[in-house]
């Protein structure tokens, strides 16, 4: 079987999100039978989010049931940046942050704005 190609992509924090001014690494992995399976995408940047776990794992439709051949890379990165401003507590993968973000709103974009400069890569300027 073909080897399944890797690649590293990064997104910029949406700007009016808590995550404005952080980028974002992922992790793109192509199975061998891509387009017709979706790739494996993980966040290799940690992040506060209710649908990102601690290992980088994304719960989001279009990666899983809803993935479609017709999907290319920049769609996918599309969503997963809007997904960013505007979560789906109602399907979480980590239900405290989830939680949270349903009960008080100004804490979880606290805590988002505090992981996302704490895990944030500056670029260093020469």
């Amino acid at each position: 079987s073909a080897a399944s190609r890797l690649l590293t992509a990064a997104i910029m924090g949406p700007n009016d999100s808590p995550y404005q001014g952080g980028v974002f690494f992922l992790s793109i992995q192509f199975p061998s039978d891509y387009p017709f399976k979706p790739p494996k995408i993980t966040f290799i940047t940690r992040i506060y989010h209710p649908n990102i776990n601690r290992s980088g794992s994304i719960c989001l439709d279009i990666l899983k049931s809803e993935w479609s051949p017709a999907l290319t890379i920049s769609k996918v990165l599309l969503s997963i940046c809007s997904m960013l401003c505007d979560p789906n507590p109602d399907d979480p993968l980590v239900p405290e942050i989830a939680k949270i973000y349903l009960k008080d709103r100004r804490k979880y974009d606290r805590v988002a704005q505090e992981w996302t400069e704490k895990y944030n890569i500056r670029p260093v300027l020469i």
